[in-house]
């Protein structure tokens, strides 16, 4: 009997083993994986979790389940109004359904938290009335012996609800969105959606170096992932109470065009106790960039929609459109961080090219890191990230900084995607060294500074060359290659090229 045991231990540790998750929780019990990271794979399993009840029990597009997750987070924080769980009884009566009781006590939640303007609350709530109108989620089931809603709700308030309304700068409900379209068999880009990774924002934040007095603003915010990382790091380095307030009341702003998403990403903020930050649902570029300014807007924070820009009639769509708007939208020495596909910074098109030569007149480019190629796992989209100094023109002498970043120390791991090794740390804080210029004598292959011009492509492969002094074994790599070389041309019949006069023998 313990022989047979043994040997079904043994098996399930080669199943781990092959799947990646024996190395992933090995690592996390010996320290090697931060906490927060071992909470977030948790959530996340959750997550798969909740979409197979949502798909199974409510029958939930890909794109509704997200809303539902956000409404039910928003009610539950009514628990401490008097909200119970108990009070979802099932019943028939309308108006008293499971879903018009979730829908009353979010509506609370949204007036508590105060969001202004009065526009956007009816946005929100429009979006959630899915809640109290679909039958299928207020009618009692018949396996559950309760409505999907009261499931939902209980299966979020034990597993999920204090983790994403935790102060953190993890953007849970962007990640729940992303996993809930993955598991749908999508990958977000038939949305229009490229979600930004956390480790990703967190690096933005630190290249424009962001402190507690700067009012930051995202015209593509999406889910709110920038704004999520950016409060958190304002708060943390805040002194008092009131500046704290101040930040959550004044110095977040952001834009997003689409209803759905709009009502995450205020979803989000309310969770962290902020519901008064400026969320705007429109197009931005419907925007006057100097009333922008009159916010104050200090830093500029932006991962734009790809490839939206198809021919003529779409060329304001680009992402350099998108930069330049932004970048007219920052006061006047204000710091600029936007990831865009590393194609951007190249300039393809003709209209690409003449918008770099016009940054360049009003602003200042510092300098493009290139990513690593599975920063958007699953997507396919090769990144960079773009840093500009908005409102000044840039200086022909100027040294721009170029950083071959793709080997940042996250690699994908077999059922586990994108992950952080050991090596991340380090690689991130080298990195950032030699971005603010503590480092002097970094390599070529990985930095170079010179000076740019609008006709360059703006990307460190465009700019470096191998300055390293062959060794011994570089010769004897490029003998042994030409041999290879001649070899292959010999046993292909063509002998002659390597007899004197070659072709012309």
């Amino acid at each position: 009997m313990a022989k047979r045991e043994a040997n079904f231990d043994l098996y399930i540790h080669g199943l781990l083993k092959e799947s990646g998750i024996d190395e992933y929780y090995n690592r996390a019990v010996l320290g090697e994986i931060p906490p927060s990271d071992v909470e977030l794979q948790d959530i996340l399993r959750k997550a798969k979790d909740l979409h197979e009840h949502l798909r199974n029990y409510g029958s939930l597009g890909e794109d509704e389940k997200p809303l539902v997750v956000s409404a039910i987070l928003l009610a539950l924080r009514e628990q401490k109004y008097g909200f119970k769980l108990e009070d979802l009884t099932g019943d028939t009566l309308e108006g008293a359904t499971d879903g018009a009781k979730i829908y009353a006590r979010l509506e609370n939640s949204l007036q508590r938290a105060k969001v202004r303007p009065e526009v956007n609350k009816e946005r929100v709530l429009d979006q959630f009335a899915l809640i109290k109108n679909r039958p299928k989620l207020i009618a009692v089931h018949n396996t559950l012996k309760k409505t999907p809603l009261k499931f939902y709700a209980e299966y979020i308030n034990e597993h999920i609800y204090k983790a994403v309304a935790a102060l953190s700068v993890e953007d849970y409900l962007g990640r729940f969105y992303g996993e809930f379209v993955s598991y749908s068999g999508g990958d977000g880009q038939s949305l229009g959606v490229v979600l930004t990774p956390n480790h990703i924002t967190g690096l933005c934040c630190d290249l424009v170096d962001l402190k507690a007095d700067d009012v930051i603003f995202d015209p593509c915010c999406g889910t709110g992932s920038f704004l999520v990382a950016g409060m958190a790091r304002m708060l943390i380095q805040a002194s008092n109470a009131s500046e704290k307030e101040r930040i959550k009341e004044k110095q977040i702003h952001g834009i997003e065009d689409r209803d759905d998403m709009f009502t995450i990403a205020t979803t989000n903020m309310i969770l962290r106790g902020d519901g008064k930050s400026n969320l705007l649902c429109g197009d931005f570029f419907s925007q006057d960039p100097s009333k922008i300014q009159l916010h104050g807007v200090t830093v500029g924070l932006m991962n734009p929609p790809y490839s939206q820009a198809k021919d003529k009639s779409t060329a304001h769509l680009s992402e350099l459109c998108f930069i330049r708007h932004l970048l007219n939208s920052v006061t006047e020495g204000g710091r600029v961080a936007v990831i865009v596909p590393i194609s951007t910074m190249i300039g393809k098109t003709k209209e690409d090219r003449a918008i770099k030569k016009e940054l360049l007149k009003s602003h200042t480019l510092e300098g493009v890191l290139s990513l690593n190629k599975n920063t958007f796992y699953r997507v396919g989209t090769v990144p960079c990230i773009a840093i500009f100094i908005a409102g000044k023109k840039h200086p022909r002498d100027k040294l721009v900084k170029f950083i071959n970043f793709e080997d940042d120390g996250f690699e994908v791991k077999k059922h586990l995607g994108l992950v952080e090794t050991e090596r991340a740390k380090d690689r991130r804080s080298y990195m950032l060294s030699c971005w603010r210029g503590e480092i002097e004598d970094a390599p070529s292959k990985f930095m170079v500074q010179t000076t740019i011009e609008d006709t360059d492509e703006w990307i460190h492969s465009f700019y470096y060359y191998n300055d390293e002094i062959p060794g011994e074994q570089d010769f004897m790599k490029s003998i042994s290659d030409y041999l290879t070389f001649e070899f292959s041309m010999v046993a292909n019949g063509r002998k002659h090229l390597f007899e004197d006069g070659g072709e012309d023998a």
